[in-house]
């Protein structure tokens, strides 16, 4: 039996209209043709365009169309489509897909790049100069998210997770069906562009005797902190996904703790054990604000059916650094547990540490999290040592 993905139908004459359709499998149906080179003596131009469609019957009538369309002297059509409304197209059918804070930064960054270029800029107008323009101007300040602080400079990495967006966006165009049977972009402009990067990017982790040094004075910061504190280090977790956790996510009987999707950064949703110091911190806050089912574990004193803000926690971490006398260090914070939950766990498989600490890649968690461990190193070489010794005897 054939492979589905080996579908394939031609029309129109060889060497003059001739337009192909095929299966890609999990991509769908692409159509296919050669252009003329606008270079006399260069070879003709391959072009592919996903359909955005698995209609195989329909397919052959676009391919029927376009060859039709060729032999009248004619062109595939092009969609004239604006900065602005492709934007527009993303938010409404790929951003809702995210999580809350990923959606957050959709919608900051497509305000800001289409302040920035214009939202009647035609994509394909864009070119180098306009991305190195950009770098340079948001570097220095003079480019700002809506609600940003104006002449504010910001780093690289904030620059290259505005720009991953953006290029995002432009990749997915590219294969996005227009229904026209063609795509809503034909290329990206911005493909192959280095991205900025800082040259050692600062990655704190908290060392066991600063961590207990914090839990010592947590009750005095505020009555949920400890709680909060102690899933960050026992979870390996991020913040944004602790304080949106309800109690209906957390299983007390299974010492177990559901991570879902919609909280997550990364939209990974996924299940986890808790450790028992975990369950005992957990079943003392349950005690104390006697909640269960959907009610939220940190929820906002204004609103209860809304997580505790953000800069809330962080004023209570720069509290608990004060109140534990820890010597400032710039970089130390919630993700600095996430840097010591990672290290501390660097023998276990990677895949089960990956999954623990809600790291859908492993790449990310080896090259971002795990920090080289003196405490991890010395045992690792008296082992060798005495299967060295083994060896000899």
């Amino acid at each position: 039996m054939a492979d589905a993905t080996s579908w394939t139908y031609v029309a129109g004459e060889k060497g003059r209209t001739r337009v192909r359709v095929f299966d890609r499998g999990t991509k769908g149906l692409y159509l296919e043709w050669f252009e003329p080179s606008r270079t006399p003596g260069d070879p003709k131009r391959r072009v592919r365009r996903a359909l955005g469609h698995t209609d195989r019957e329909r397919a052959k009538g676009e391919a029927e169309a376009l060859a039709l369309a060729f032999r009248q002297h004619e062109r595939a059509p092009q969609r004239n489509l604006t900065l602005g409304e492709l934007f527009d197209i993303y938010a409404e059918e790929v951003t809702p897909q995210k999580g809350v804070s990923k959606r957050r930064h959709d919608a900051c960054a497509a305000e800001m790049f289409s302040r920035y270029f214009g939202r009647g800029r035609r994509p394909l107008t864009l070119a180098r100069r306009d991305w190195d323009r950009f770098i340079a101007d948001r570097r220095a300040g003079r480019v700002t998210t809506e609600h940003g602080k104006k002449n504010r400079s910001v780093g690289d990495r904030v620059i290259a997770y505005d720009l991953k967006f953006l290029l995002s966006v432009l990749n997915w165009a590219t294969v996005a069906g227009d229904g026209e049977g063609g795509v809503l972009l034909e290329r990206n402009p911005f493909k192959g562009f280095p991205l900025p990067s800082e040259d050692s990017p600062r990655r704190v982790v908290v060392v066991s005797e600063e961590y207990e040094a914090l839990r010592k004075i947590a009750p005095s910061v505020h009555p949920d902190f400890e709680c909060l504190l102690v899933l960050a280090h026992e979870t390996g977790h991020r913040l944004s996904s602790i304080r949106q956790l309800r109690w209906s996510d957390v299983d007390l009987e299974r010492r177990a703790v559901r991570w879902q999707a919609v909280s997550d950064k990364i939209g990974f949703e996924h299940s986890t054990p808790l450790t028992e110091t975990a369950v005992a911190v957990l079943a003392a806050q349950q005690r104390r604000v006697q909640a269960i089912g959907d009610a939220l574990v940190f929820p906002s004193d204004d609103n209860p059916a809304e997580p505790r803000p953000r800069i809330t926690f962080g004023k209570w971490w720069k509290r608990a650094e004060a109140l534990a006398q820890l010597k400032p260090a710039k970089g130390r914070g919630y993700q600095s547990l996430r840097r010591q939950f990672a290290t501390e766990l660097k023998d276990a498989p990677l895949k089960d540490l990956a999954y623990l600490g809600g790291w859908k890649d492993p790449k990310t968690l080896l090259t971002c999290y795990q920090q080289p461990d003196e405490g991890t190193q010395r045992p690792a070489l008296e082992s060798r040592r005495r299967l060295n010794a083994g060896g000899l005897e």
